[in-house]
């Protein structure tokens, strides 16, 4: 039986960002990817039902905008999410030539349970860290992630990250 042995920090004095970056985002699938096995397209529909329950994206389009998914996987992820009944197209009151993704009763409730399901694996995924420290940190990595993806909108973060994990995201 092969035992992978733990993860070690390189020893180079620079410390890149690309080695804990990989190693927390492997850490994160394994960990946070199996609560989401139930959810159509695991992070990319957890992603989706939460934009549709707390933001307001006016239109499909937009949403794939906003979360940086391609607008023709959208529409192929929107379509998996309605036939499991959490979201539905709608009419857009503003403008009826847009169709707006908003969630039913029963999205609204398998996302709060995903989400404290979510959370607690979370925080599995950050015990190195107190309490405190993980909300920093938290808080510090939005705040990166947010000003890179205006840098670079035109990139699918999930196209990203499935690279890094070899096509398991």
């Amino acid at each position: 039986m092969d035992i992978a042995a733990p993860p070690v920090a390189p020893t180079d004095a620079d410390q890149s960002l690309g080695w804990p970056l990989g190693v927390l985002l492997r850490g994160y699938e394994a960990v946070v990817g199996t609560e989401l096995d139930g959810l159509p397209h695991r992070h990319r529909g957890y992603q989706v039902l939460r934009e549709v329950v707390h933001g307001d994206q006016p239109s499909q389009l937009a949403l794939a905008g906003h979360l940086g998914i391609d607008r023709t996987v959208m529409t192929y992820l929107i379509d998996d999410l309605v036939a499991e009944g959490l979201v539905e197209r709608q009419p857009n009151p503003a403008d009826r030539r847009q169709r707006k993704v908003v969630a039913t009763e029963l999205g609204h409730t398998r996302l709060a349970e995903t989400c404290t399901r979510v959370s607690a694996a979370e925080d599995r995924v950050l015990a190195a860290l107190d309490p405190a420290e993980r909300s920093a940190f938290r808080d510090m990595l939005q705040r990166v992630a947010t000003s890179v993806q205006d840098v670079d909108a035109e990139t699918d973060p999930c196209v990203v990250a499935s690279e890094v994990l070899g096509g398991r995201s």
